[in-house]
């Protein structure tokens, strides 16, 4: 079972986890962009199989949107980039219909009920939860995510958003890298200590605020895709500043384009979309 080593390492009580491995047949990778309304919900499968769902929306809308991209009920790994409503809400409606293997959070407290009712959920099913943080890594074969974020001290911030886990997902064919809702400041942290970043997918920061993406962190990325993760908001939501700093390359955003998938055909990078 591909969450073996995961549970071994809780037994041992490992503090800092390494690095998990998984194995499965060989198919191309594959990253589903759900069309959650305004929040964040993005499955990665890997080529051998094993699915990690990183964020899943606020309400309901993730169980209609992972039903239309997966056929099993079974989730290798939970990841939730921090405790916000808007990323983690719909774990609770997809405990009653999934199996997962664990959960990795990056250990920030909230006093959120239905933070609560999730830690609680996951106490009550047994399912393994895993702190993780800027320097850890998932692996399979070949096939990395790189946890770059957050540090001990950012993961400290005042500002939640910024303690979002940022993750580089190294695919082989293509990079991807998932930003949460950082802002500038962690988006400066990552350009002064990651020199060699980039990215040919990147999943936009904070669904487009303008206060995320600035332009350094894009012309450092040099992504050839950018999908924003956005429904109907307040907040304006993408915002024109981004959109401007995004006019360099395809971007896509699910509350136009629906649920967005990225693989490979060839050496190119396939985008479909859901309407």
């Amino acid at each position: 079972m591909s969450i073996l080593i995961v549970l071994v390492l809780i037994v041992l009580n490992v503090a800092v986890w390494g690095q998990v491995v998984f194995s499965g047949p060989n198919r191309e990778p594959e990253v589903y962009f759900l069309d959650v309304g305004q929040g964040d919900a993005t499955l990665t499968v890997f080529p051998g199989g094993a699915k990690i769902l990183t964020d899943a929306g606020y309400g309901f809308k993730v169980v209609t949107a992972l039903e239309g991209v997966i056929e099993d009920k079974y989730i290798d790994l939970a990841v939730v980039t921090h405790p916000q409503l808007d990323h983690f809400g719909g774990f609770n409606y997809l405990l009653d219909r999934y199996q997962f293997g664990a959960f990795v959070v990056t250990g920030r407290e909230s006093e959120i009920e239905e933070w609560q009712d999730l830690l609680n959920q996951l106490k009550e099913k047994e399912i393994p939860i895993i702190r993780l943080s800027g320097g850890d890594k998932i692996s399979q074969n070949e096939n990395v995510i790189s946890f770059l974020s957050p540090t001990p001290a950012i993961s400290q911030s005042g500002e939640l958003n910024d303690t979002s886990f940022v993750n580089l997902v190294d695919l082989g064919k293509f990079k991807l890298l998932l930003t949460g809702d950082i802002g500038f400041s962690v988006e400066k942290f990552l350009v002064k200590n990651f020199p060699d970043l980039s990215a040919d997918v990147l999943k936009v920061g904070h669904h487009g605020s303008k206060y995320s993406t600035s332009e350094e962190f894009v012309q450092v990325l040099s992504p050839k895709v950018a999908v924003i993760e956005v429904g109907e908001n307040r907040y304006g939501h993408p915002t024109n500043e981004v959109l401007d700093r995004l006019s360099e390359m395809k971007v896509f955003r699910t509350d136009e384009d629906g649920t967005v998938k990225v693989t490979v055909g060839g050496q190119k990078i396939q985008v479909y979309v859901g309407k």
